[in-house]
Protein backbone atom coordinates (compact mmCIF):
# COMPACT_ATOMS: atom_id res chain seq x y z
CA UNK A 1 0.00 0.00 0.00
CA UNK A 2 2.46 2.52 0.98
CA UNK A 3 4.25 1.60 -2.21
CA UNK A 4 1.50 2.14 -4.31
CA UNK A 5 1.04 5.49 -2.56
CA UNK A 6 4.51 6.83 -3.27
CA UNK A 7 4.36 6.01 -6.90
CA UNK A 8 0.86 7.72 -7.18
CA UNK A 9 2.70 10.71 -5.33
CA UNK A 10 5.61 10.37 -8.33
CA UNK A 11 3.05 9.91 -11.01
CA UNK A 12 0.95 13.28 -9.37
CA UNK A 13 4.00 15.52 -9.29
CA UNK A 14 5.29 14.24 -12.93
CA UNK A 15 1.79 15.57 -14.44
CA UNK A 16 2.06 18.20 -12.74
CA UNK A 17 5.75 19.27 -14.12
CA UNK A 18 3.96 18.43 -17.84
CA UNK A 19 1.53 20.47 -17.33
CA UNK A 20 3.50 23.35 -16.74
CA UNK A 21 5.77 22.67 -19.21
CA UNK A 22 5.44 24.27 -22.81
CA UNK A 23 3.11 22.72 -25.44
CA UNK A 24 5.91 21.32 -27.28
CA UNK A 25 7.83 19.62 -24.35
CA UNK A 26 4.41 18.38 -23.26
CA UNK A 27 3.57 16.41 -26.87
CA UNK A 28 6.81 15.21 -27.13
CA UNK A 29 6.54 13.58 -23.33
CA UNK A 30 3.11 12.02 -23.97
CA UNK A 31 4.48 10.67 -27.15
CA UNK A 32 3.26 7.20 -28.24
CA UNK A 33 4.84 3.64 -27.36
CA UNK A 34 5.51 1.32 -30.14
CA UNK A 35 6.69 -2.18 -30.42
CA UNK A 36 10.02 -1.54 -32.83
CA UNK A 37 10.17 -5.23 -32.48
CA UNK A 38 8.77 -8.79 -31.23
CA UNK A 39 8.73 -12.44 -32.68
CA UNK A 40 4.75 -12.97 -31.64
CA UNK A 41 2.18 -10.06 -31.31
CA UNK A 42 -1.37 -10.85 -31.10
CA UNK A 43 -4.23 -8.94 -29.41
CA UNK A 44 -5.84 -10.62 -26.20
CA UNK A 45 -9.41 -9.59 -26.23
CA UNK A 46 -9.86 -11.08 -22.59
CA UNK A 47 -7.87 -8.78 -21.22
CA UNK A 48 -7.56 -6.34 -23.58
CA UNK A 49 -3.92 -5.81 -23.88
CA UNK A 50 -1.88 -7.07 -27.22
CA UNK A 51 0.65 -10.13 -26.26
CA UNK A 52 4.22 -10.16 -27.40
CA UNK A 53 6.49 -12.62 -26.94
CA UNK A 54 10.20 -12.79 -28.03
CA UNK A 55 12.82 -10.49 -28.77
CA UNK A 56 10.71 -7.85 -27.83
CA UNK A 57 11.59 -3.94 -28.05
CA UNK A 58 9.06 -1.36 -27.38
CA UNK A 59 10.42 2.51 -27.81
CA UNK A 60 8.88 5.85 -26.80
CA UNK A 61 11.01 8.71 -28.53
CA UNK A 62 14.67 7.88 -28.08
CA UNK A 63 14.43 5.32 -24.92
CA UNK A 64 14.18 1.67 -26.12
CA UNK A 65 12.64 -1.18 -23.48
CA UNK A 66 13.73 -4.77 -24.26
CA UNK A 67 12.29 -8.10 -22.45
CA UNK A 68 11.34 -11.43 -23.26
CA UNK A 69 7.60 -10.69 -23.58
CA UNK A 70 5.47 -8.02 -22.55
CA UNK A 71 1.09 -6.75 -22.47
CA UNK A 72 1.30 -3.50 -24.28
CA UNK A 73 -2.21 -1.80 -23.23
CA UNK A 74 -2.53 0.88 -26.05
CA UNK A 75 -5.37 2.28 -24.65
CA UNK A 76 -3.72 3.91 -21.45
CA UNK A 77 0.09 4.10 -23.45
CA UNK A 78 1.26 1.62 -20.93
CA UNK A 79 3.04 -2.10 -20.95
CA UNK A 80 4.64 -4.77 -18.55
CA UNK A 81 7.42 -6.83 -19.37
CA UNK A 82 9.16 -9.98 -18.28
CA UNK A 83 12.23 -11.65 -18.39
CA UNK A 84 15.88 -10.19 -19.17
CA UNK A 85 14.38 -6.73 -18.65
CA UNK A 86 16.69 -4.19 -20.14
CA UNK A 87 15.88 -0.29 -20.63
CA UNK A 88 18.79 1.84 -23.29
CA UNK A 89 17.99 5.03 -21.28
CA UNK A 90 21.18 6.92 -22.88
CA UNK A 91 24.62 6.29 -24.16
CA UNK A 92 25.48 6.16 -20.69
CA UNK A 93 22.60 4.99 -18.75
CA UNK A 94 21.13 1.23 -18.83
CA UNK A 95 18.38 -0.49 -16.60
CA UNK A 96 18.43 -4.11 -15.85
CA UNK A 97 15.89 -6.19 -14.03
CA UNK A 98 13.32 -9.23 -13.87
CA UNK A 99 9.94 -7.74 -14.56
CA UNK A 100 8.42 -3.97 -15.13
CA UNK A 101 5.97 -1.68 -15.59
CA UNK A 102 5.77 1.25 -17.67
CA UNK A 103 3.37 4.18 -17.94
CA UNK A 104 3.56 5.71 -20.94
CA UNK A 105 1.63 9.45 -19.75
CA UNK A 106 3.52 9.36 -16.60
CA UNK A 107 7.05 8.30 -18.02
CA UNK A 108 7.00 6.25 -15.12
CA UNK A 109 8.81 2.62 -14.92
CA UNK A 110 8.42 0.31 -12.11
CA UNK A 111 11.22 -2.28 -11.90
CA UNK A 112 11.21 -5.84 -9.87
CA UNK A 113 13.79 -8.76 -9.36
CA UNK A 114 17.42 -8.37 -9.61
CA UNK A 115 17.65 -4.53 -10.77
CA UNK A 116 20.91 -3.38 -11.80
CA UNK A 117 21.24 0.65 -12.99
CA UNK A 118 24.61 1.01 -14.69
CA UNK A 119 25.95 3.61 -15.78
CA UNK A 120 29.94 4.94 -16.38
CA UNK A 121 30.57 6.28 -12.94
CA UNK A 122 28.29 3.48 -10.55
CA UNK A 123 26.73 0.65 -10.82
CA UNK A 124 23.45 0.55 -8.47
CA UNK A 125 21.86 -3.31 -7.68
CA UNK A 126 18.94 -3.39 -5.58
CA UNK A 127 15.37 -6.03 -5.76
CA UNK A 128 13.11 -2.86 -6.73
CA UNK A 129 13.50 0.41 -8.77
CA UNK A 130 11.56 3.27 -9.96
CA UNK A 131 12.77 5.27 -12.35
CA UNK A 132 11.29 8.88 -13.51
CA UNK A 133 12.00 9.52 -16.85
CA UNK A 134 10.35 13.28 -16.28
CA UNK A 135 12.73 13.93 -13.55
CA UNK A 136 15.63 11.11 -14.36
CA UNK A 137 15.80 10.01 -10.46
CA UNK A 138 15.39 6.66 -9.18
CA UNK A 139 13.89 5.79 -5.91
CA UNK A 140 14.83 2.48 -4.26
CA UNK A 141 13.17 2.18 -0.75
CA UNK A 142 13.98 -1.64 -0.33
CA UNK A 143 17.89 -1.73 0.80
CA UNK A 144 20.74 -1.09 -2.09
CA UNK A 145 24.10 -1.41 -3.36
CA UNK A 146 26.02 1.05 -5.26
CA UNK A 147 29.67 0.35 -6.68
CA UNK A 148 31.78 3.45 -7.84
CA UNK A 149 35.23 2.53 -8.63
CA UNK A 150 37.27 1.62 -5.08
CA UNK A 151 34.16 2.36 -3.07
CA UNK A 152 30.63 0.64 -2.19
CA UNK A 153 28.09 2.02 -0.45
CA UNK A 154 24.62 0.26 0.99
CA UNK A 155 21.37 1.64 2.53
CA UNK A 156 17.94 0.86 2.98
CA UNK A 157 16.85 3.83 0.68
CA UNK A 158 17.50 6.53 -1.70
CA UNK A 159 17.65 7.82 -4.99
CA UNK A 160 20.02 8.34 -7.67
CA UNK A 161 19.95 11.57 -10.27
CA UNK A 162 21.02 10.29 -13.27
CA UNK A 163 21.28 13.87 -14.55
CA UNK A 164 23.64 15.03 -12.08
CA UNK A 165 25.42 11.56 -11.16
CA UNK A 166 24.61 12.21 -7.78
CA UNK A 167 23.20 9.89 -4.60
CA UNK A 168 21.51 10.11 -2.13
CA UNK A 169 21.50 7.77 0.89
CA UNK A 170 18.71 7.14 4.13
CA UNK A 171 18.62 4.72 6.75
CA UNK A 172 21.69 2.72 7.93
CA UNK A 173 24.02 4.13 5.05
CA UNK A 174 27.78 2.28 4.85
CA UNK A 175 30.45 3.57 2.89
CA UNK A 176 33.32 1.44 2.40
CA UNK A 177 36.88 1.77 0.56
CA UNK A 178 40.50 0.38 1.31
CA UNK A 179 41.03 3.15 3.52
CA UNK A 180 38.18 3.10 5.70
CA UNK A 181 34.53 2.55 6.57
CA UNK A 182 31.83 5.01 6.89
CA UNK A 183 28.64 4.74 8.81
CA UNK A 184 25.84 7.78 8.15
CA UNK A 185 22.04 7.75 8.66
CA UNK A 186 22.21 10.42 5.60
CA UNK A 187 24.38 10.61 3.21
CA UNK A 188 25.27 12.13 -0.62
CA UNK A 189 27.28 10.91 -3.04
CA UNK A 190 28.58 12.36 -6.50
CA UNK A 191 29.86 9.98 -8.25
CA UNK A 192 31.44 12.28 -10.74
CA UNK A 193 33.41 14.09 -8.24
CA UNK A 194 33.82 10.67 -5.70
CA UNK A 195 32.96 13.17 -3.06
CA UNK A 196 30.67 11.93 0.03
CA UNK A 197 28.60 14.92 1.58
CA UNK A 198 27.28 14.11 5.38
CA UNK A 199 24.04 15.59 6.66
CA UNK A 200 23.54 13.14 9.78
CA UNK A 201 25.41 11.94 12.47
CA UNK A 202 28.20 9.56 10.89
CA UNK A 203 30.77 7.78 11.37
CA UNK A 204 34.01 7.11 9.79
CA UNK A 205 36.42 4.16 10.57
CA UNK A 206 40.49 4.15 9.58
CA UNK A 207 42.89 2.06 10.14
CA UNK A 208 44.40 4.07 12.99
CA UNK A 209 41.54 6.31 14.26
CA UNK A 210 37.04 6.91 14.46
CA UNK A 211 36.04 10.48 12.97
CA UNK A 212 32.50 11.37 14.45
CA UNK A 213 31.18 13.93 12.71
CA UNK A 214 27.20 15.21 12.01
CA UNK A 215 27.93 17.40 8.68
CA UNK A 216 30.94 17.77 6.12
CA UNK A 217 32.30 15.92 3.47
CA UNK A 218 35.13 13.35 2.35
CA UNK A 219 36.20 13.49 -1.57
CA UNK A 220 37.43 9.94 -1.53
CA UNK A 221 39.83 10.91 -4.64
CA UNK A 222 42.15 13.18 -3.38
CA UNK A 223 41.27 11.84 0.18
CA UNK A 224 40.24 14.99 1.32
CA UNK A 225 37.39 16.01 4.04
CA UNK A 226 35.86 19.07 5.72
CA UNK A 227 33.90 18.09 8.99
CA UNK A 228 31.77 20.60 10.96
CA UNK A 229 29.46 20.64 13.42
CA UNK A 230 32.00 19.86 16.21
CA UNK A 231 33.42 16.78 14.73
CA UNK A 232 35.79 14.39 17.18
CA UNK A 233 38.41 12.07 15.87
CA UNK A 234 39.66 9.33 18.52
CA UNK A 235 42.17 6.91 18.28
CA UNK A 236 43.64 4.26 21.22
CA UNK A 237 44.92 6.99 23.12
CA UNK A 238 43.89 10.15 21.91
CA UNK A 239 40.74 12.44 21.17
CA UNK A 240 40.57 15.15 18.70
CA UNK A 241 37.58 17.78 18.57
CA UNK A 242 37.12 21.11 17.26
CA UNK A 243 34.24 23.18 15.38
CA UNK A 244 35.44 22.08 12.67
CA UNK A 245 38.18 20.01 11.16
CA UNK A 246 40.26 20.06 7.35
CA UNK A 247 42.33 16.83 6.72
CA UNK A 248 44.28 15.64 3.73
CA UNK A 249 44.76 11.80 4.35
CA UNK A 250 47.14 11.57 1.90
CA UNK A 251 49.28 14.36 2.67
CA UNK A 252 48.34 13.38 6.73
CA UNK A 253 48.19 17.62 7.71
CA UNK A 254 44.91 18.51 9.22
CA UNK A 255 43.76 22.03 10.66
CA UNK A 256 41.38 22.66 13.37
CA UNK A 257 39.37 25.61 14.09
CA UNK A 258 37.31 26.93 16.88
CA UNK A 259 37.42 25.44 20.64
CA UNK A 260 39.83 22.92 19.59
CA UNK A 261 40.58 20.46 21.95
CA UNK A 262 43.10 17.70 22.22
CA UNK A 263 42.71 14.91 24.71
CA UNK A 264 45.16 12.35 25.56
CA UNK A 265 44.65 9.97 28.05
CA UNK A 266 47.79 7.74 28.44
CA UNK A 267 49.38 11.12 30.06
CA UNK A 268 46.56 12.74 31.14
CA UNK A 269 46.73 16.23 28.90
CA UNK A 270 44.22 18.14 27.55
CA UNK A 271 45.49 20.86 25.17
CA UNK A 272 42.35 23.39 23.80
CA UNK A 273 42.91 26.55 21.91
CA UNK A 274 41.08 28.10 19.14
CA UNK A 275 42.85 27.25 15.96
CA UNK A 276 45.40 24.25 15.22
CA UNK A 277 47.50 21.70 12.82
CA UNK A 278 48.43 18.44 12.40
CA UNK A 279 51.42 16.89 10.22
CA UNK A 280 50.75 13.27 11.44
CA UNK A 281 53.57 11.80 8.89
CA UNK A 282 56.19 13.49 11.47
CA UNK A 283 54.24 13.45 14.57
CA UNK A 284 53.95 17.09 15.10
CA UNK A 285 50.76 19.20 16.06
CA UNK A 286 50.49 22.41 17.51
CA UNK A 287 47.67 24.65 19.03
CA UNK A 288 47.51 28.69 18.92
CA UNK A 289 45.12 31.53 19.74
CA UNK A 290 44.41 31.26 23.56
CA UNK A 291 46.20 27.69 23.75
CA UNK A 292 46.24 26.08 26.93
CA UNK A 293 47.29 22.07 27.94
CA UNK A 294 45.63 20.72 31.44
CA UNK A 295 47.75 17.91 33.31
CA UNK A 296 45.34 16.57 35.12
CA UNK A 297 45.42 13.59 38.32
CA UNK A 298 43.14 12.43 41.29
CA UNK A 299 43.59 15.63 43.25
CA UNK A 300 44.54 18.43 41.15
CA UNK A 301 44.79 20.04 37.35
CA UNK A 302 48.07 21.79 36.28
CA UNK A 303 46.87 25.06 33.65
CA UNK A 304 49.35 25.74 31.28
CA UNK A 305 48.96 28.93 28.83
CA UNK A 306 51.69 30.29 25.91
CA UNK A 307 51.12 31.83 22.78
CA UNK A 308 51.80 28.35 20.85
CA UNK A 309 51.38 24.98 22.04
CA UNK A 310 53.65 21.94 20.34
CA UNK A 311 53.20 18.17 20.56
CA UNK A 312 55.12 15.67 19.35
CA UNK A 313 54.72 11.77 19.00
CA UNK A 314 56.04 8.75 18.26
CA UNK A 315 55.49 6.94 15.27
CA UNK A 316 52.84 4.65 17.45
CA UNK A 317 50.76 8.12 17.62
CA UNK A 318 51.66 8.34 21.58
CA UNK A 319 52.52 11.69 23.07
CA UNK A 320 56.53 12.24 23.97
CA UNK A 321 57.01 15.70 24.43
CA UNK A 322 55.09 19.11 25.02
CA UNK A 323 56.59 22.29 24.10
CA UNK A 324 55.32 25.48 25.21
CA UNK A 325 56.48 28.66 23.70
CA UNK A 326 56.34 32.64 24.49
CA UNK A 327 55.04 34.49 27.40
CA UNK A 328 54.22 30.96 29.37
CA UNK A 329 51.94 31.00 32.43
CA UNK A 330 50.45 28.25 34.96
CA UNK A 331 48.32 27.56 37.60
CA UNK A 332 47.81 25.18 40.56
CA UNK A 333 46.23 24.75 43.91
CA UNK A 334 49.70 24.64 45.02
CA UNK A 335 51.67 25.36 41.94
CA UNK A 336 51.92 28.57 40.05
CA UNK A 337 55.02 29.59 37.67
CA UNK A 338 55.40 31.94 34.66
CA UNK A 339 58.68 31.97 32.23
CA UNK A 340 58.98 32.58 28.03
CA UNK A 341 58.94 28.98 27.06
CA UNK A 342 58.64 24.85 28.57
CA UNK A 343 59.11 22.02 27.48
CA UNK A 344 57.47 18.97 28.99
CA UNK A 345 59.06 15.76 28.13
CA UNK A 346 56.50 12.29 29.01
CA UNK A 347 59.16 10.37 28.56
CA UNK A 348 61.13 11.20 31.70
CA UNK A 349 57.79 13.52 33.11
CA UNK A 350 60.06 16.47 33.38
CA UNK A 351 58.67 20.11 33.07
CA UNK A 352 61.91 22.71 31.58
CA UNK A 353 61.30 26.27 32.28
CA UNK A 354 64.02 28.57 30.60
CA UNK A 355 64.48 32.08 30.22
CA UNK A 356 63.52 34.40 33.16
CA UNK A 357 61.59 31.40 34.83
CA UNK A 358 59.57 32.16 38.28
CA UNK A 359 57.69 29.06 40.37
CA UNK A 360 55.42 29.70 43.47
CA UNK A 361 55.19 27.42 45.96
CA UNK A 362 52.68 28.99 49.33
CA UNK A 363 54.65 31.57 50.83
CA UNK A 364 57.76 30.72 48.56
CA UNK A 365 58.96 32.60 45.25
CA UNK A 366 61.68 30.60 43.37
CA UNK A 367 63.93 31.94 40.37
CA UNK A 368 67.21 30.99 38.28
CA UNK A 369 68.71 30.83 34.73
CA UNK A 370 66.67 27.24 34.17
CA UNK A 371 64.26 25.37 36.54
CA UNK A 372 63.39 21.46 35.67
CA UNK A 373 59.99 19.62 37.53
CA UNK A 374 60.01 16.32 37.94
CA UNK A 375 56.10 14.67 38.04
CA UNK A 376 55.83 11.10 39.26
CA UNK A 377 53.07 9.45 39.11
CA UNK A 378 51.08 12.76 38.17
CA UNK A 379 52.09 14.20 41.62
CA UNK A 380 55.21 16.78 42.12
CA UNK A 381 58.65 14.31 43.03
CA UNK A 382 61.13 17.45 42.67
CA UNK A 383 62.68 20.28 41.02
CA UNK A 384 66.20 21.49 40.42
CA UNK A 385 66.93 25.34 40.08
CA UNK A 386 70.18 25.98 38.38
CA UNK A 387 72.69 29.25 38.27
CA UNK A 388 71.74 31.60 40.30
CA UNK A 389 68.97 29.82 42.42
CA UNK A 390 66.89 31.97 44.77
CA UNK A 391 64.14 31.60 46.94
CA UNK A 392 61.80 34.44 48.51
CA UNK A 393 59.21 34.87 50.89
CA UNK A 394 57.19 37.71 52.03
CA UNK A 395 58.83 38.71 55.77
CA UNK A 396 56.13 42.16 56.20
CA UNK A 397 55.46 44.89 53.93
CA UNK A 398 59.22 45.30 53.03
CA UNK A 399 61.02 43.15 54.19
CA UNK A 400 61.86 39.49 53.05
CA UNK A 401 63.29 36.49 53.92
CA UNK A 402 66.12 35.14 51.37
CA UNK A 403 67.90 32.33 50.23
CA UNK A 404 70.10 31.99 47.58
CA UNK A 405 73.09 29.74 45.93
CA UNK A 406 74.88 28.47 42.70
CA UNK A 407 71.68 25.47 42.44
CA UNK A 408 69.15 24.12 44.31
CA UNK A 409 67.04 20.46 44.09
CA UNK A 410 63.76 20.65 45.97
CA UNK A 411 61.33 17.69 47.05
CA UNK A 412 57.22 16.99 47.27
CA UNK A 413 55.49 15.38 49.35
CA UNK A 414 51.58 15.46 48.43
CA UNK A 415 52.68 17.72 46.09
CA UNK A 416 53.93 19.98 48.92
CA UNK A 417 57.81 21.46 48.81
CA UNK A 418 59.05 19.75 52.04
CA UNK A 419 62.56 19.82 51.61
CA UNK A 420 65.37 21.99 49.56
CA UNK A 421 69.14 21.28 49.44
CA UNK A 422 71.05 24.64 48.46
CA UNK A 423 74.74 23.91 46.91
CA UNK A 424 77.93 26.54 46.25
CA UNK A 425 78.11 30.22 47.35
CA UNK A 426 75.08 29.47 49.67
CA UNK A 427 73.73 32.56 51.55
CA UNK A 428 70.56 33.95 53.94
CA UNK A 429 68.86 36.74 55.03
CA UNK A 430 66.07 35.63 57.39
CA UNK A 431 63.77 37.31 60.28
CA UNK A 432 63.47 35.67 62.93
CA UNK A 433 60.63 36.64 64.77
CA UNK A 434 58.43 35.38 68.29
CA UNK A 435 55.12 33.89 68.01
CA UNK A 436 53.61 36.76 68.59
CA UNK A 437 55.34 37.78 65.58
CA UNK A 438 57.94 40.64 67.50
CA UNK A 439 61.30 40.62 65.18
CA UNK A 440 63.82 38.97 67.93
CA UNK A 441 66.66 39.67 64.88
CA UNK A 442 68.04 38.85 61.51
CA UNK A 443 70.56 36.29 60.30
CA UNK A 444 72.93 36.74 57.67
CA UNK A 445 74.47 33.73 56.96
CA UNK A 446 76.81 31.76 54.22
CA UNK A 447 77.69 28.20 53.66
CA UNK A 448 78.72 26.41 50.83
CA UNK A 449 76.13 23.74 51.41
CA UNK A 450 72.65 24.16 53.36
CA UNK A 451 69.28 21.98 53.92
CA UNK A 452 66.09 23.89 53.79
CA UNK A 453 62.70 22.31 56.26
CA UNK A 454 60.02 23.80 54.84
CA UNK A 455 56.16 22.95 56.68
CA UNK A 456 53.27 24.01 55.32
CA UNK A 457 54.72 26.12 52.35
CA UNK A 458 57.08 28.34 55.07
CA UNK A 459 60.40 27.88 56.03
CA UNK A 460 60.82 25.67 59.30
CA UNK A 461 64.42 25.17 59.92
CA UNK A 462 67.71 25.74 58.03
CA UNK A 463 70.38 23.62 58.22
CA UNK A 464 73.56 24.53 57.72
CA UNK A 465 76.37 21.80 56.22
CA UNK A 466 79.85 23.15 56.52
CA UNK A 467 81.76 26.17 56.52
CA UNK A 468 79.70 28.49 57.75
CA UNK A 469 79.64 32.51 58.54
CA UNK A 470 77.21 33.63 60.73
CA UNK A 471 75.85 36.88 61.62
CA UNK A 472 72.56 37.97 63.62
CA UNK A 473 71.60 41.75 63.64
CA UNK A 474 69.24 43.78 65.19
CA UNK A 475 66.77 45.32 62.90
CA UNK A 476 68.20 49.16 63.29
CA UNK A 477 71.35 47.78 63.09
CA UNK A 478 71.49 46.23 59.56
CA UNK A 479 72.92 47.89 56.45
CA UNK A 480 71.20 48.88 54.15
CA UNK A 481 72.58 47.60 51.38
CA UNK A 482 72.22 44.14 53.02
CA UNK A 483 68.35 43.87 52.92
CA UNK A 484 68.65 42.21 49.42
CA UNK A 485 70.69 39.73 48.67
CA UNK A 486 72.09 39.77 44.96
CA UNK A 487 69.83 38.98 42.10
CA UNK A 488 67.13 39.75 44.48
CA UNK A 489 64.07 40.18 42.05
CA UNK A 490 60.38 40.08 43.71
CA UNK A 491 57.95 39.48 40.74
CA UNK A 492 54.91 38.60 42.63
CA UNK A 493 52.50 40.82 40.43
CA UNK A 494 52.99 38.59 37.48
CA UNK A 495 52.12 35.21 40.10
CA UNK A 496 48.67 33.84 38.42
CA UNK A 497 45.87 33.90 41.34
CA UNK A 498 43.65 31.58 39.35
CA UNK A 499 43.27 28.93 36.39
CA UNK A 500 41.84 31.82 34.01
CA UNK A 501 44.30 34.43 35.32
CA UNK A 502 46.67 32.47 33.40
CA UNK A 503 45.47 34.11 30.35
CA UNK A 504 46.34 37.88 31.78
CA UNK A 505 49.53 39.68 30.20
CA UNK A 506 50.78 41.28 32.98
CA UNK A 507 53.80 42.89 30.93
CA UNK A 508 57.92 42.00 30.73
CA UNK A 509 59.48 39.67 32.97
Amino acid sequence: MKLFIKIYLISLLSLIVIALTPFSAHAQRKSKIYVEKTDVQRYTKKIGKERLLGNVIIRQGKTRFYSDSAYLDNKKNSFEAFGNVHINVNDTLDVYGDRMFYDGNTRIVEIFGDVKLVDKKATLTTPHLVYNRNTKIAYYERGGTIVSKDNTLTSKSGYYQTENKTFYFRKDVVLVNPRSETYSDTLIYNTVTETAFFLGPTVIRGKESTIYTEKGWYNTKTDFSKLIKRPVISSSQQTITADSIHYNNLTAFGQAFGRVEILDTLHSVIIRGKSGKMWDKTGVSFITDSAMAITYDDRDSMYIHSDTLWMFFDKKKQAKKMLAYYNVRFYRDDLQGRCDSMAYSMNDSTIRLYHEPVIWSGENQLTSDSIHVVVSGNQLDSLVMYNTAFIVSLDSTDTYNQIRGKDMIGYFRNNELYKILVDGNSQTLYYFRDDDGTLIGIDLAESSEMVIRLKDNEVDRIIYVSKITEVTYPEEKLPADMKRLKGFNWKEELRPVDKMDIFRNPGGM
